[in-house]
């Protein structure tokens, strides 16, 4: 066991990961600048109706891999980490195809479900590095894999955005749909795994085998702690989506060149966590990541609170970097805790309920914001962000953080 293990060169497979993880985020994000518009081509839809469909295409890919998130963890842990990316990327890719060739809105929300369901390539890609890693570096490891999905995300609607200036939106889906078989190939010739156990057996054949149920492991309040911490940092992060073009257009009050500086802004978080997190990863190994993830709720709520008062673009900007180097904190924290207390042939499915957990603060978050601008208006949303984040980081403290063990 001992020399398969030194075989493996885990520092080579977190490069092969990061190049597969940044293809896998240009190819979900590609799609998203023209999604609404390729909805609107496949009827005559009133304005509401539009609406409507265009926040169940993306609602049901996120509550569907809610639910079958924990199903693929579970399966990964028996037979494989990079089987069940090498999975998740064939089927993408053949979804992503169907989606170009979708004849009605019916068909379209049905791919976007079975999409859902075939998800799970990033949650197994961190498990993989997580597992394979020394634990005083998974921090820094696992920094590293979120600069490459967070890099395709930036760089995905810049490319979907200059395709579709020239090309259908049914050639972007198989575009996107051949990204994925690339990444297949990629990760089928280049990334190594030790092949799992499906059962771990002693020499004493009367000792029973460890078991693999989430309910059986002793720390299973604080991995719940962790899922919680995810959640509410995922709908916090989500819940300005629906309406960061309208308070853009607020703070520059009509004028100047509202889209380009809407994609400014929006990117900003993603650059932030992109430079930041190897760095802030490396220095969690160090000095303790639950000290990271402490300092990441005390920086957040300084950029959300202000973010509510600014008046003009470069105040924003600048709050919304610092949103970024708060989420290079956050995320990439919780998943090093995650991997470090628990079991390695359970390492998949608890990162894959960490996904599940994700997924529904991506559905609450923009419900949340849409609900809240309504009732008040854009500025309101970012002081209930700032308050889920306190309350975020006292659950966090008082789950986790206070437990000696933890680090």
């Amino acid at each position: 066991m001992a020399n398969e293990n030194k075989a493996i060169n885990w520092k080579r497979n977190v490069w092969i990961v990061w190049i597969a993880v940044f293809m896998t985020g240009i190819a979900f994000s590609e799609i998203l600048p023209f999604l609404s518009l390729y909805i609107k081509t496949l009827g005559d839809f009133s304005r509401q109706e539009l609406n409507f469909y265009s926040g169940a295409a993306f609602a049901v890919t996120f509550m569907v891999s809610a639910i079958v998130s924990p199903l693929w963890g579970k399966l990964a842990d028996k037979k494989g980490r990079k089987l069940m990316m090498l999975r998740a990327a064939l089927g993408l890719g053949v979804l992503m195809a169907f989606n170009g060739f979708a004849q009605n809105i019916w068909q379209l929300l049905l791919f976007r479900a079975i999409q859902g369901g075939l998800g799970g390539f990033v949650s197994n890609a961190n498990a993989l590095i997580a597992t394979q890693a020394p634990r005083d570096q998974v921090g820094r490891t696992l920094g590293i894999v979120t600069t490459g999905f967070t890099g395709g995300n930036l760089i995905g609607p810049l490319v979907g955005g200059a395709l579709a200036s020239f090309m259908s939106y049914r050639m972007i889906f198989l575009i996107t749909a051949v990204i994925f078989g690339i990444v297949f190939i990629f990760i089928l010739l280049f990334v190594e795994e030790e092949a799992p156990q499906a059962a771990q057996q002693t020499t004493d054949d009367s000792e029973p085998a460890p078991s693999h149920k989430f309910r059986d492991l002793p720390n299973k309040n604080l991995l719940l702690g962790l899922f919680v911490t995810t959640a509410l940092v995922q709908t916090v992060n989500m819940s300005i989506n629906p309406i960061v073009a309208l308070f853009v257009h607020e703070v520059l009050h009509g004028q100047s060149n509202i889209t380009f500086i809407t994609g400014v802004v929006a990117a900003m978080p993603g650059c932030a966590t992109f430079i930041f997190a190897p760095w802030f990863g490396r220095l969690g190994d160090r000095i303790g990541t639950k000290y990271m993830i402490q300092a990441g709720f005390i920086l957040a709520v300084l950029a959300f609170f202000p973010t509510a008062f600014v008046s003009t673009v470069f105040w924003l900007i600048f709050c919304r970097f610092a949103v970024g180097i708060a989420d290079a904190t956050l995320m990439p924290g919780v998943q090093t805790l995650l991997s470090r207390n628990t079991p390695k042939e359970m390492v998949s499915l608890v990162f894959s309920y960490n996904q599940s957990f994700m997924y529904i603060g991506a559905v609450a978050g923009p419900m949340a914001g849409t609900v809240i601008a309504s009732i008040f208006d854009y500025r309101a949303i970012f002081i209930f962000s700032a308050i889920v984040m306190v309350i975020n980081g006292t659950l966090f403290y008082f789950n986790v953080a206070r437990k000696e063990t933890i680090k």
